[in-house]
């Protein structure tokens, strides 16, 4: 007999995540749409809006995608950001703890822990956002913990429910176990998401290469770390059918990548050659600072985003999946977002 697909209830399931994501799981289960306005696709089955939430039949897992990504325009009223990443995320999970559903994943990001990075960031690290974007983050990631805390504190009532529940089977009353003995939930800190409908600064380096454009700043010989939507897609599916520890996990390629790496892959691409001028930094820095004054393209937050390290581990996330290396290399995923820019 063929086994029955699972259900898996996805939220904000037509952003560029979930878009992605629906496409690698809809062959092996069975899709649940939860977001503001239903549109046009093939991979889910059912759609549902938060007004319905309470409505929404049983599902076996809940992926949770739905947030206010960062405004590098700081045009978001702060409190829309606790409004979406924070309570949103609350009242979702505490629907999922109160299902018969068995695991919530819930993409948090790797803001929530560290807006600078010194080094290497693991999940080790004692949490430090700066703005809203990460804090209302944060603030999620701790409704979650809390809650995983005081279900562990509850252990020995749910053991002693389940030999009460046992009993009455074998006196043959019957009994009906509405709830997995124990839920698995999931905070995923990724770093920047790329692939197919990706809308982030990669698009910014794209557009630079292609109008032949040279990058000014080579100077500076900065790493940082992404996540190809295909290693985050086979995570994903791992989580889903493994029987994979509750934990924070950070998620990002096993490679960091400078932007002069980016350059010189998205010239590659473009079979356009590679234009890096090393500008002194004195005089680069000088004009940031005329940037923040005159309001120009260059400015200070602007040159620090672009020239930053940002290195991040995936030792833990590996450790757990039982594997030493992801599918993908950094520069092959890379290489597959541009070609989709390209076409």
């Amino acid at each position: 007999m063929e086994n029955k697909k699972q259900t898996i209830l996805i939220t904000g399931a037509y952003g560029f995540v979930g878009q992605n994501l629906s496409l690698a799981l809809k062959n092996n289960y069975n899709l649940w749409a939860l977001d503001i306005v239903e549109k046009p696709t093939d991979t889910y089955t059912r759609f549902f809006t938060w007004d319905d939430l309470n409505n929404i039949p049983k599902v076996d897992a809940i992926i949770h995608l739905a947030g206010k990504a960062h405004d590098t325009k700081n045009q978001t009223d702060r409190q829309v950001y606790f409004d979406i990443n924070t309570t949103l995320t609350q009242k979702i999970y505490d629907w999922f703890l109160n299902s018969e559903a068995e695991k919530f994943i819930f993409f948090s990001s790797v803001k929530a822990a560290a807006d600078k990075v010194e080094g290497i960031l693991t999940e080790d690290v004692v949490p430090c956002p700066k703005g809203p974007y990460g804090e209302s983050k944060i603030k999620a990631e701790e409704y979650l913990l809390k809650s995983q805390e005081s279900r562990t504190k509850n252990k020995e009532q749910r053991t002693k429910i389940k030999e009460d529940r046992e009993e009455n089977k074998e006196q043959g009353e019957e009994t009906r176990n509405t709830k997995p003995e124990m839920q698995k939930s999931y905070i995923l800190r990724p770093c920047m998401i790329h692939g197919p409908g990706n809308k982030g600064n990669l698009n910014l380096l794209y557009n630079f290469v292609k109008k032949n454009i040279p990058w000014p700043l080579g100077a500076y010989e900065n790493k940082r770390s992404f996540t190809a939507i295909d290693n985050l897609t086979y995570i994903i599916q791992q989580l889903l059918e493994k029987d994979i520890e509750s934990a924070t996990y950070n998620v990002c390629d096993d490679e960091s990548i400078s932007t002069n790496e980016l350059i010189s892959l998205f010239s590659q691409a473009l079979n356009k050659p590679v234009k890096i001028w090393k500008i002194n930094k004195i005089l680069i820095q000088f004009t940031a600072k005329l940037g923040s004054l005159f309001h120009l393209p260059l400015n200070e937050e602007r040159l620090h985003k672009l020239t930053e390290n940002y290195v991040v581990s995936n030792s833990k996330i590996k450790k757990q999946l039982g594997i030493t290396e992801l599918p993908v290399k950094a520069n092959e995923g890379i290489l597959k977002t541009i070609k989709n820019f390209i076409n």
